[in-house]
């Protein structure tokens, strides 16, 4: 089988909301574009363009926020960077001006209402999500460009080779649980410390880690700005956010100024198992109320699972051994590479394989990070993983109107919670004695990805999404 190296910095993108798939990938889609007109010249040439969304970016683009995406992306936006505060106003003066400035640097006509299409009836074959921007330069040349969101905020060019980051020749090459685990008795390190070591093939250690914290950091920022907002979820639904509330509620009156004193006060209220319980899931929420008002989250390994990952780590941090750098990189490397190695065997985008790729991967993920970090060896770690995603099989993909809001947003608290029953669980038990495999787990997963239904994979043509009667948007 032929290697795909990873990074830790490919599961864990720092963006904005509410979808890697449809909001993320398609706003990195468009800067993809912007970078190839550059490097032929042509972007000064550009007299119009057209944006052609397919498949599933068509049918819940609408509540995913594609267009909102593509129209940043090819302003020049950079998702990581971006306020995400000024991302409606300058969105709505491209709508109300029918101009748009390509790249920040030359102004062509635009119309989103024309411009750009949702096919709802066409689907291309190579992946659901895609997306193709149409061009005309001034000499009356035309070409199309097609690209394909394929998760977690990942990006193919149609016909696209293999990229240098997965050329790279790692130390510890790993596309299944066995690899890694062969690697991890060979060398007796743990899973954190071999991913460390492939990690060095890109950068320097120093590099990675401090890469590693400003994502924990990102995550952190979001989880308390999201503990901290009141009001409606955009799009249509009229969802009250509750993070805000349950927050309020738990620490009954105890004041804090920041992070670090919200912590103290969270700690003080003991560690009784409905409080942790409830803390885990308010977490979880903050996370993905954000993610859903367009906030900047980290993909872990998508945006619609964005609050699972941080939820468990911060269990871990505030109730389980308090703060330390060394442990959330282990926690993070861990986890990564078990996300990476879902990739590599199944998929990680709930077009191709429903909600088990996205909430069941990032349980399995925090499951085996947790377990690490908790004394587990890396035998436990995978029996975790393995443990979480078994558990999350056949899971669908069905928003409601499109938004990644019901049920993804209280599905990030199953998540987190089935993460730490599987830690404990894996951690009770000897792995001499399980039945499934991690791997055997994977390829399970894929194969129901395959047998299931296309309503059921974020399209918003099956389950929840066509059983609700509400007055929802066009998606």
């Amino acid at each position: 089988m032929p290697h795909e190296a990873i990074s830790v910095f490919d599961i864990f993108k720092i963006g904005v909301g509410p979808s890697s798939s449809h909001t993320l990938g398609p706003w990195r889609a468009a800067q993809l574009f912007l970078q190839s007109l550059e490097q032929k010249h042509q972007l000064l040439q550009v007299q119009s363009l057209q944006v052609l969304l397919y498949g599933s970016l068509a049918k819940t683009g609408k509540g995913h926020g594609t267009d909102v995406a593509v129209l940043m992306g090819l302003s020049g936006e950079d998702p990581v960077t971006c306020d995400v505060e000024l991302i409606d106003e300058k969105v709505q003066r491209i709508r109300n001006t029918k101009r748009l400035l390509l790249h920040g640097k030359h102004e062509i006509d635009f119309d989103p209402q024309d411009d750009i299409e949702f096919l709802f009836t066409e689907s291309l074959p190579y992946h659901p999500n895609a997306l193709t921007f149409m061009i005309t330069l001034q000499n009356g040349e035309q070409f199309a460009s097609t690209y394909y969101s394929v998760g977690g905020g990942f990006v193919q060019q149609e016909n696209e080779s293999t990229t240098a980051a997965a050329a790279v020749q790692l130390p510890f090459p790993i596309n299944t649980a066995d690899d890694l685990l062969h690697w991890c008795r060979k060398t007796g390190l743990h899973i954190s410390e071999v991913v460390m070591e492939n990690e060095n093939s890109w950068r320097s250690e120093e590099a990675t880690r401090k890469g590693v914290l400003q994502i924990w950091q990102v995550m952190k920022e979001c989880m308390y700005r999201g503990c901290h907002s009141q009001g409606m979820l955009p799009g249509g639904l009229q969802v009250k956010r509750r993070a805000a509330d349950l927050n309020k509620k738990l620490l009954q009156g105890r004041t804090y100024e920041d992070y670090a004193s919200w912590i103290k006060a969270i700690r003080s209220g003991g560690n009784d198992f409905k409080y942790i319980l409830d803390w885990v899931s308010c977490f979880a929420l903050a996370i993905n109320e954000e993610n859903a008002s367009f906030g900047r989250v980290v993909t872990a390994p998508t945006n619609g699972a964005a609050g699972v990952i941080p939820a468990v780590l911060h269990y871990f941090v505030v109730f389980c051994d308090g703060y330390n750098d060394d442990k959330v990189m282990q926690f993070m490397l861990t986890a990564s590479e078990i996300g990476s190695i879902f990739k590599k065997g199944a998929t990680i985008s709930a077009a191709m394989g429903g909600c088990q790729a996205e909430i069941g991967v990032s349980s399995a993920m925090a499951a085996a990070g947790l377990t690490e970090v908790l004394g587990g060896s890396q035998r436990q770690a995978l029996m975790a993983a393995e443990i979480a995603m078994e558990h999350h099989l056949g899971l669908t993909c069905d928003p409601i109107g499109g938004l990644v809001q019901i049920p993804c947003i209280e599905r990030n608290t199953m998540g987190a919670i089935k993460a730490i029953t599987a830690s404990q669980l894996a951690l009770q038990s000897t792995p001499d004695f399980a039945k499934v495999s991690l791997d055997a787990v994977i390829k399970t997963m894929w194969n129901t990805a395959i047998d299931m239904s296309h309503k059921y994979k974020e399209t918003a043509e099956g389950g929840l999404a066509v059983h609700i009667p509400l007055s929802l948007p066009e998606c």
